[in-house]
């Protein structure tokens, strides 16, 4: 490193990490303005930290001369040895370095206080590295170290230094980077250290004369160890006190943490004469919890109900089961009951009612779990609690009033939305314990409600309790319920003055599509009331989504309201009323409505809705291209794709077995199909805009979009297109590669390859496509990696579907497999999945295809060679499944080649890691070789040999692999 001034530049041979050195880095990272020199100061201290010298400046660094941030900075490259670099440290400097940790910890209790917790995570990890063997007690002589008098430092400071100690220990044992084995270990002797800390704790909790700051430390330093399993019955006198320490305001936020800690530990629930002693202490908070809500106190109504949550969530199933105490239980359950209500809308008054939501999900599956008599005498008792618990949450998902709700931000409306849906499950899920009922009991009250005229009718209450029917409808099948006929006839009755009430009513009559599709008669309740929503900008989103359901659930029972939809459509379409996405949508509902109709009626509807975008796009494609007209190029083929991606006259369809295309059965028609009457209309206009269009990859992907949609809707039905679409495909691919040209291609392998009639002009387009995806390689492909990613799944696609195509003399085999080996090693994932797929479709064919046979024989050890530098670690971990399935198909292929191969290409030294030996990589190609059965072994196997390439066999990043 070199020293300029005042500034640091580093330089790769001279790293000359001094004192001076670092204190120069430090300033220039505290106090440079220049993000760069920044950057350059924390690298080159990153590299400071875990340097040799280290041990020598870290202990300069904490000299009392220096500032907090230099002392800072030395105290963490301590930290950062210890914990990350413990083997280096000989075993006969441990109690040297424990002392001097020891002092430097008394020096700085009256110091800065950053500075002090470094130094006691820094001990920490000294002593979870050295227990139980080599630091036996620690904890006890922890404890004892800083009772002692001496030292100059007040009682006070040594005491609070103490407990930031004993807080650090549990937590530098959460985050340690010891070995499994070591942890269970280091687990169980903490464990019976617990003995010297509970005393201490509950000497300094009870004490009268303790200040605030001690007992707060007291309560974190008690949540701290609570995480490491300690026994509830150990702690149930400092959690007991912890209840005592809730009525202190300075103290409540971290009595709350300790208490939420100590009994949501999952062992808690094994000690359940403590748990039935802390519900009646629970339930004493309710005066306190009222006390809180009428002042506003959000803080302490949190805090109280995170406390009855924690216990009932939790314990739920053990506290059920101790049947003679099921009032206190029962007591307990309305509690929560009364903190999923809290007065006030959430979140603006309140946040407190969205914790309860899981706690009804838990009590539910806990009685449900019972055997059935059991369950029944619950349900006697719990299933009237679950009906007010709907009242209570249909009265929480209330909109406020329109005054108040325009005062809010757009975060607290979202957050607000939010919320509604997590009450939406909650109901849905409710639905199962309380059944038909619960529809009955929406139903009366809504009636109730809209004939109501003696009270006036607050719209919010009206929303709610139709929201509350949506939930329920949108997933479960509610077609045999008796008040759904009910509810459609309410519909109409209901006075609609407001955004969030026709939202509602909207995705309410969605939601009962189905039930629609099975009582038709009621279309014409609903319908005219969706139509007349579609000219509404505010209801877009719930009135277009809507018309999509009912004309996909209801298409063959609405031709005869077909042209008056078609009718509103095309007007709110013409008058731009709905943004893209929602035009879209539209589009799709014209598509299923437009299936079920005569073909006849068909093309007479699709005239009359594509007319007018087709004119538009003949003068769009006269104009010069430029950003605008682009957009609008854009949205109306998007239109015309969304139209044709539903537009289907077929009658059903079923799958004819795995990889290959549906069969579909259909309607008796004369002539072709509509949708391709209407893109051979349009074929000239569309290679119009094309022509202008080629090299702006937006509008070549909404071209393609048109097709490939077409392409999987119609299927074989598509044949009359197949010969002039393969043209124009390869004419834009000459001119201007593009990935979405191949995914098309790709399409039409997959349906019309096998086909005697299309295989001339889908062979032509192949090897066309292919010769020019070739020459992109020797130009240099890095910079196209969605088009290699593209044309690795078509080739995989065509081996798979007509493996006659790597036969032909036009396609340059050894080329494509060149090409492969060399993708296999880009970085983008998708690229090298789609890579590695196509090896394991090409290796089967070494038998069958004797170019395939030919190639892999001269040059499969370069394919062997590029996935072993992969599991060497030249790829990411997380695609080793997909180098494990090539590896796989090679042995069950090539059996033979491999055997030599894997024996030539692991014999150079370092390869393909350095941190494997000899005897490893033999040991992998023997495993690798006698297994050609278990994919699945395989790929343990290489997952196995990848960590030991790079390092990482044995540690906790192996563990989350």
């Amino acid at each position: 490193m070199e020293t300029t001034g005042s500034r640091i530049t580093q330089t790769p041979d001279s790293l000359d990490f001094t004192v001076e050195n670092v204190e120069k880095a430090l300033h220039q990272l505290y106090y440079d303005p220049n993000i760069d020199n920044k950057n350059l100061a924390q690298k080159w201290l990153m590299q400071a930290q875990v340097s040799p010298q280290a041990w020598q400046f870290c202990w300069a660094l904490l000299s009392p001369d220096k500032v907090p941030e230099i002392q800072y900075f030395g105290a963490s490259a301590l930290h950062t040895k210890i914990s990350r670099y413990w083997g280096d440290i000989p075993a006969e400097q441990y109690d040297s370095l424990k002392t001097q940790l020891f002092s430097q910890i008394a020096r700085f209790a009256s110091g800065a206080k950053m500075v002090l917790t470094r130094l006691c995570v820094a001990l920490a990890s000294l002593a979870l590295n050295m227990m139980p063997e080599a630091w036996p007690g620690a904890v006890t002589e922890m404890v004892r170290m800083f009772q002692e008098e001496g030292g100059g430092v007040d009682g006070r400071a040594r005491c609070l230094a103490l407990l930031e100690l004993l807080t650090v220990l549990p937590e530098e044992f959460q985050t340690s980077r010891l070995p499994q084995y070591r942890k269970g270990q280091v687990r169980g002797a903490l464990g019976r250290e617990w003995v010297s800390v509970f005393p201490l704790l509950q000497q300094l909790l009870r004490q009268p004369d303790s200040p605030g700051l001690v007992k707060a430390r007291v309560l974190k330093c008690l949540s701290s160890w609570v995480l490491l399993d300690v026994p509830l019955n150990e702690s149930e006198g400092l959690v007991e006190d912890s209840f005592a320490a809730l009525a202190d305001p300075e103290l409540f936020d971290t009595a709350v943490e300790a208490i939420v800690n100590a009994i949501s530990q999952p062992d808690s629930q094994r000690y359940v004469n403590t748990l039935l002693k802390l519900v009646p202490q629970v339930l004493q908070l309710q005066d306190q919890l009222r006390e809180a809500i009428q002042n506003g106190d959000m803080e302490t109504s949190h805090g109280i109900c995170r406390i009855a949550v924690a216990l009932g969530e939790n314990h739920s199933r053990a506290l059920l089961e101790q049947v003679e105490h099921w009032q206190s239980f029962l007591a307990l359950v309305n509690m929560i009951m009364f903190c999923t209500g809290i007065p006030g809308h959430y979140p603006v008054n309140e946040t407190t009612s969205s914790l309860t939501l899981t706690f009804w999900y838990t009590l539910q599956d806990d009685i449900m779990s019972f055997e059935t008599e059991k369950r029944a005498v619950y349900l006697q008792v719990y299933r009237p609690v679950y009906f007010q618990l709907v009242d209570v949450l249909l009265h929480k998902a209330q909109f406020p009033t329109d005054e108040e709700y325009a005062s809010w931000s757009c975060d607290e409306k979202e957050q607000f939305r939010i919320y509604r849906v997590d009450i939406s499950d909650t109901l849905m899920y409710v639905y199962e314990t309380l059944g038909a009922e619960l529809l009955s009991n929406l139903y009366d009250k809504l009636g109730r409600l809209l004939t109501n005229t003696e009270q006036p009718m607050s719209w919010q209450h009206t929303e709610a309790l139709l929201y509350g029917f949506q939930s329920i409808a949108e997933t479960i099948d509610v077609n045999y319920s008796d008040v759904i006929p009910g509810l459609i006839g309410l519909i109409p009755r209901i006075n609609i003055n407001n955004v969030q009430l026709a939202d509602t009513v909207m995705f309410t009559i969605g939601s009962l599509a189905e039930w629609l599709a099975d009582h038709p008669v009621m279309l014409s309740s609903v319908l005219p009331l969706v139509l007349e929503a579609l000219g509404n900008p505010d209801l877009s989103v719930s009135s277009v989504s809507t018309l999509k359901k009912i004309c996909r659930e209801c298409k063959y029972d609405l031709p005869p309201y077909a042209t008056n939809i078609v009718a509103v459509s095309q007007e709110v379409l013409i008058k731009q009323i709905h943004k893209t996405s929602q035009c879209m949508w539209l589009m799709q509902a014209l598509g299923f409505l437009l299936s079920a109709l005569p073909v006849e009626d068909i093309l007479r509807n699709l005239h009359s809705l594509i007319t007018p975008y087709i004119q538009q796009l003949e003068k769009l494609a006269d104009e010069t291209p430029n950003p605008s007209n682009k957009l609008a190029i854009i949205h109306i083929l998007g239109l015309l794709s969304n139209l044709f991606t539903t537009l289907d006259i077929t009658k059903q369809e079923e799958e004819s077995g795995e990889g290959t295309p549906p069969v579909k059965t259909t309607v008796p028609q004369l002539g072709p199909n509509p949708v391709v009457v209407v893109l051979q209309q349009v074929f000239a206009l569309i290679q119009t805009v094309l022509s202008k269009w080629l090299n702006d990859s937006q509008v070549v992907e909404a071209v393609c979009a048109i097709f490939e949609k077409s392409v999987k809707t119609l299927l074989h039905d598509f044949a009359p297109m197949v010969s002039q679409l393969s043209e124009m495909l390869g004419q834009m691919y000459s001119t201007i590669p593009q990935a979405s040209a191949l995914d098309l291609t790709r399409q039409m392998v997959h349906i019309f390859a096998n086909e005697t009639d299309h295989f001339p002009p889908i062979k032509a387009l192949f090897e066309l496509v292919t010769s020019v995806t070739l020459s992109i390689f020797q130009q240099g492909p890095r910079d196209h990696p969605d088009i290699v990613d593209s044309f690795m799944q078509l080739q995989a696609q065509a081996l798979k579907r007509k493996p006659d195509l790597f036969l032909s003399e036009n396609l340059d085999v050894k080329a494509v497999f060149h090409c492969g080996v060399l993708s296999l090693k880009f970085p983008e994932g998708p690229t090298v999945k789609s890579t590695c797929l196509f090896f394991t479709e090409l290796l089967p064919h070494c038998g069958d295809v004797p170019r395939v046979g030919q190639v892999v024989q001269e040059d499969g050890k370069l394919l062997l060679q590029a996935v072993l530098e992969a599991i060497g670690g030249q790829s990411s971990r997380s695609l080793m499944d997909q180098f494990a399935e090539v590896l796989f198909s090679l042995n069950k292929h090539c059996f033979a080649l491999l055997t030599v191969w894997l024996k030539e290409v692991l014999q150079p030294p370092g390869f393909p890691s350095s941190r494997v030996s000899a005897e490893q990589k033999e040991t992998f190609s023997q495993q690798i070789l006698r297994e050609r059965v278990n994919k699945r072994r395989v790929k343990e196997m290489v997952k196995e040999f990848t960590l030991l390439c790079r390092g990482l066999h044995g540690t906790e990043y192996a563990a989350e692999y």
